[in-house]
């Protein structure tokens, strides 16, 4: 009876041993592949490659008729390619839009001959393609972005105050007082303020496609900080009223720069 205890005993601490050990050396395992991981990720930063699943970006673009603010969800399939999901809300000017003031007056300036103010709002798709990678962390990573998608149009009266022996009210141009609207000489004219107008919105649809390259120069791969320079093609269903007696335009195109900054997982 006592060879077979003492036999028990020690298979007993023979496995408590191996279990032991066994879990040492799945610790170290982790540790190693975590080290490993780190490793990798000290040699990227070193070496200016960005590897990323996904990022997110807030964008101030100038447009060579207006300005406007993009949201940007983007997701990468590899190194080398992603999809990027784009919101953008522009303001697009006429060319001809000078802005007077009226020198009898302390008032708002205004715009003679505007008939609306015009708000692009475009939700699209882009692809991004890989050009060339930093070269260590202080360089340039550059990419070839290709997409276009949907574009409303939103037209907001341009409304301006007026006065005369009737009193103050506001002309807009389909309004039935228009005669007055290019020529409010005497009347004292002052510019809309951002509450009016917009109970006088339309909408019009169209669609766009934008071309662009983007210089990202951020120090640290974890964070996006980007300059995008590009070109935008919008069609729109029907032609857009920016000012009297000038040309509505259906197709708009256009370059812009766009300041990008963000975030990436």
């Amino acid at each position: 009876m006592k060879p077979l205890l003492i036999l028990l005993t020690v298979l007993n601490f023979s496995l408590a041993v191996c279990a032991q050990e066994t879990n040492k050396s799945a610790v170290k395992s982790r540790k190693d592949i975590k080290r490993a991981k780190v490793n990798a990720q000290i040699r990227a930063e070193e070496e200016g490659v960005i590897a990323y699943h996904k990022h997110f970006a807030f964008g101030i673009k100038l447009i060579s008729d207006g300005f406007g603010f993009t949201f940007e969800k983007g997701y990468a399939k590899s190194v080398k390619k992603s999809t990027l999901f784009q919101l953008e809300i522009a303001e697009r000017k006429h060319q001809k839009e000078e802005k007077q003031s009226n020198p009898f007056v302390s008032a708002t300036p205004f715009i003679l001959g505007k008939i609306n103010f015009f708000y692009p709002v475009k939700l699209g798709v882009q692809k991004q393609f890989l050009l060339g990678n930093k070269s260590n962390k202080n360089g340039v990573s550059v990419t070839a972005n290709l997409g276009g998608g949907i574009a409303l149009g939103i037209l907001r009266a341009y409304e301006f105050e007026v006065d005369d022996s009737t009193g103050r009210r506001f002309i807009r141009y389909d309004s039935p007082d228009k005669a007055i609207f290019s020529n409010p000489v005497g009347l004292n004219p002052s510019g809309p303020g951002l509450g009016k107008g917009w109970n006088h919105l339309k909408v019009n649809p169209g669609i766009y496609i934008k071309p662009a390259l983007r210089f990202d120069y951020g120090r640290y791969n974890d964070l996006l900080t980007a300059i995008e320079v590009g070109l935008a093609a919008e069609l729109y269903s029907k032609k857009i009223p920016q000012m009297v007696n000038n040309k509505e335009k259906q197709f708009f195109f256009s370059a812009y720069f766009t300041f990008m900054f963000g975030k990436r997982k």
